[in-house]
């Protein structure tokens, strides 16, 4: 908290209290009033209904500096957050009410600690309990794994804890293990569904601009692009590396700190790519696809075929000269 900010509050059950005239003056209080009442008229009342099927989102006004309107942000947020939700896996929904623990990466961030170079793959329970020191299988790897320091996280402070439950959030430190959508159960080979790799927006070349430092850059985008800060598609002969975001401040950032925090210059140099496109379909008319396009085909990080497409036009030609592939703008078909 800002040592010059009081966390003392008087609280108020209508705008029209004279209370808040004499705190803030009345010309602020007037303005509140007619500014409150503009909001309430445009956007009405808040449906949670609405807000779980992700139609709607509240917004919030206040200053976190001056820990204003913290609180009832706060307070709002456990209103309106929704309980631990059944999760569909390619065997089956997974409820968490369920005994067995089950849980699935959602986020992985590197260098979280720059002085370690740590790497931190963000778990979230599904179900059961997950137990520190406990073997759990990594179902995409096929191995057993257990953690000895799995930390819950507030702000800069971190503790380590001994246990889970559904809804959790716990970081796992990561050597090179985990992706985002890796699932650990305790022995039952499921993957859940729901974290796909969407076709980004703005694509662009990597260009190495010091090649006594490529194993640094090598490293660094593989560990950026695995937290999902953007995607990597790499294209031989050559293994030109293609960068895919949905804005140009992600360029910004990962030439940022691949320079700070792996030691490797780089520049990104625009590429006419309208979209990535993952490709499903037999396997002949694969194959004489991938043959007929070789220059626009390149691999994701997981080792999966992606066609990119130059236009909108060439796509539309594509699939109507390959009716038997499907182009998807995702990757959760794979799953």
């Amino acid at each position: 908290m800002n040592p010059g900010v009081s966390d003392d509050y008087v609280r108020l059950t209508d705008l029209q209290d004279k209370q808040l005239d004499a705190k803030v003056g009345e010309k602020d209080a007037e303005k509140l009033r007619e500014d409150a009442e503009l909001i309430e008229g445009v956007y009405g009342k808040l449906d949670r209904n609405n807000y779980l099927q992700a139609d709607v989102a509240p917004v919030f006004f206040g200053s976190a500096l001056n820990n204003f309107g913290i609180q009832e942000l706060l307070d709002t947020f456990i209103e309106l957050a929704p309980v631990p939700q059944t999760r569909p896996t390619s065997l089956r929904d997974v409820d968490p009410n369920e005994k067995k623990f089950t849980g699935f990466i959602f986020k992985i961030h590197a260098n979280l600690d720059p002085k370690h170079r740590d790497r931190i793959a963000f778990l979230r329970v599904c179900s059961g309990v997950f137990e520190r020191n406990k073997p759990y299988t990594h179902v995409r790897l096929e191995k057993q794994m257990r953690f000895a320091n799995p930390y819950t996280f507030l702000a800069q402070s971190k503790e380590v804890v001994d246990d889970a439950y559904p809804g959790d959030v716990v970081g796992l430190y990561d050597t090179g293990n985990f992706k985002i959508g890796d699932s650990l159960t305790e022995g039952e080979k499921l993957m859940f569904k729901g974290i796909p790799s969407f076709s980004p927006e703005i694509f662009k070349e990597l260009v190495n601009l010091d090649p006594m430092k490529s194993k640094q850059l090598e490293k660094g985008i593989q560990q950026l692009t695995d937290e999902g800060l953007a995607s990597l598609f790499t294209q031989d002969p050559g293994s030109r590396r293609f960068v895919g975001t949905v804005g140009e401040l992600q360029f910004e950032v990962l030439q940022y700190r691949l320079e700070h925090e792996y030691n490797a210059k780089c520049r990104f140099e625009p590429r006419q790519i309208h979209k990535a496109c993952w490709m499903s379909g037999e396997e002949d008319a694969l194959r004489e696809f991938m043959k007929f396009r070789m220059n626009n085909i390149a691999m994701d990080k997981d080792g999966q075929p992606v066609f990119l497409a130059e236009t909108a036009y060439i796509l539309r030609s594509m699939q109507e000269n390959y009716p038997k592939i499907t182009f998807h703008a995702t990757s959760e078909f794979k799953v």
